[in-house]
């Protein structure tokens, strides 16, 4: 079998994007921040990050929503907090397997203190509430940059994310893609490279 290969691209000035089942993004703002850790691997993708950044610098961590293949490399980060939307974090309290996917990524996960995005407070991030995908699937936007880090809400070439999981909401994608309209942007940051 082939091994996944990894390789770091530069999207703009201080943000990376590293592919690890789904996209990990880091950004150098004010601090350091990622945008979902990806899928569990053989931690290939702390390599790439240290080309980066120590990843103990990183302050924050914002998950779009909490698959097994967007949360799988929280532990890379040890001294991040850990933001999810509010209905996300509801979600994972109630169904712990049914928010994740996957059994043993949900009981590894359960260590990870999360916070509500509500608490985040930096200006140059705003968060949009985009249900559909699931309950609390949220899209990152960069105002300043034009720069849409949208999850699995919505993908290149005009793909949108599954509805049809155990948490989605799919009568409400529809509203959330009009959210979106509101938001020009520049580069379409994904959750996966579809």
């Amino acid at each position: 079998m082939k091994e996944k290969s990894y390789i770091v691209q530069n999207i703009d000035k201080g943000i990376w994007k590293i592919p690890a089942g789904s996209n990990i993004y880091l950004l150098r703002l004010d601090e350091p921040i990622v945008i979902d850790a990806g899928e569990r691997s053989k931690r290939k993708e702390a390599e790439f990050i240290e080309h980066i950044i120590d990843p103990r610098m990183v302050r924050k961590v914002i998950f779009t929503h909490l698959h097994y293949d967007h949360i799988g490399n929280f532990d890379l980060f040890p001294n991040a907090e850990f933001f999810a939307s509010e209905e996300e974090i509801e979600s994972f309290k109630k169904d712990p397997e049914g928010t994740v996917l996957n059994k043993e990524m949900a009981e590894k996960f359960q260590k990870a203190e999360l916070k509500p995005v509500s608490r985040i407070n930096n200006p140059k991030i705003e968060i949009i509430k985009t249900q559909g995908h699931t309950k609390g699937s949220i899209c990152i936007y960069l105002r300043e940059q034009q720069i849409l880090f949208s999850g699995d809400t919505i993908f290149k070439e005009k793909v949108l994310g599954r509805t049809d999981l155990p948490n989605s909401l799919p009568e409400e994608m529809p509203k959330s893609l009009m959210k979106l309209i509101n938001y020009p942007f520049k580069i379409l940051c994904p959750g996966h490279d579809y």
